[in-house]
């Protein structure tokens, strides 16, 4: 990759981390604002990401330190549109765990889940799988979830607000379902959503989605969409996510944000945010 800024940030820095991180990537210190600050920032700039820094990854995630690849002297105001997954990533829930859980098969559920986050089912069989679990459930715990159970994530507003305050458009590409992802976008003012339609038949769910499945390739293919639309280039696109699902939707932008996500995931994006909440990402601009 071309040379840019390596930006670790924790609430504390180990000496000895940064200069094995110096190391690495052949960065050039930048000094950080005061040491008192916390979280700590600190930036290297000309520094390139290699099969060396790989290598010291398992030890700064060890130190609860974040770690970020970034273009030289990026500001959010560089870019033009911001694109976030849903579950597990603006919000700090699955929502169909917690659809399952009023089913009484919540464990069954999340495993699959789980499965289909770490890659080792794909996403259209995983999401068939759990919903027929959810056959004959009444709707109206759709109405629950989103009222008692769901949460954004930490920072998720403070991200959405500097964001569009930067002149970005935000959009919410997600493989979960519409009853949640209009009301977050309605909510929370996304320019656009897309997800998956329940199919909801005498106030019962029947364990099936209307329509084809919004899967990792719908995702990037709406990304796709929207850059084209909107005359946008690659470089000035964000996506955020966290699982396997996610992967194709952050190959299609300049900027890719693994938050709190799974290893796969982290190792082929730019951002890993594991400790931080999502506001973390503002701290990365120059």
């Amino acid at each position: 990759m071309d040379a840019g800024d390596l930006v670790l940030q924790g609430e504390t820095l180990p000496g000895d981390l940064l200069e094995k991180a110096r190391m690495a990537t052949g960065g050039r210190r930048v000094l950080p604002g005061s040491p008192q600050t916390t979280p700590q920032v600190a930036r290297f700039s000309g520094a390139r990401r290699g099969a060396a820094f790989d290598a010291l990854v398992p030890e700064i995630e060890a130190a609860r330190v974040d770690w970020a690849f970034m273009p030289a002297g990026a500001r959010l105001s560089d870019y033009r549109l911001i694109a976030f997954d849903m579950d597990s990533t603006l919000i700090a829930i699955e929502c169909i765990d917690e659809l399952a859980d009023f089913a009484g098969r919540k464990s069954e559920v999340a495993a699959v889940t789980e499965a289909a986050m770490q890659g080792e089912i794909d996403y259209p069989e995983s999401l068939r799988r759990r919903l027929a679990l959810l056959a004959g459930l009444d709707a109206r715990v759709l109405a629950e979830v989103y009222a008692e159970r769901l949460r954004l994530s930490p920072g998720a507003r403070e991200l959405l607000a500097a964001a569009r305050s930067a002149g970005l458009r935000t959009v919410l590409l997600s493989g979960g379902f519409t009853y949640f992802t209009e009301r977050l976008r309605i909510e929370l003012g996304f320019d656009f959503a897309t997800s998956n339609e329940l199919e909801i038949a005498g106030g019962k769910m029947t364990g099936r989605v209307l329509g084809e499945i919004v899967d990792a390739e719908a995702k990037a293919k709406a990304l796709r969409h929207l850059k084209a639309e909107q005359g946008l280039r690659r470089e000035m696109v964000i996506a955020v996510g966290d699982g396997a699902n996610d992967l194709r939707m952050m190959a299609e932008a300049g900027l890719s944000v693994a938050y709190h996500a799974k290893p796969a995931t982290r190792a082929k994006a730019d951002v890993a945010l594991n400790f931080c909440g999502l506001d973390g990402l503002l701290r990365l601009f120059a």
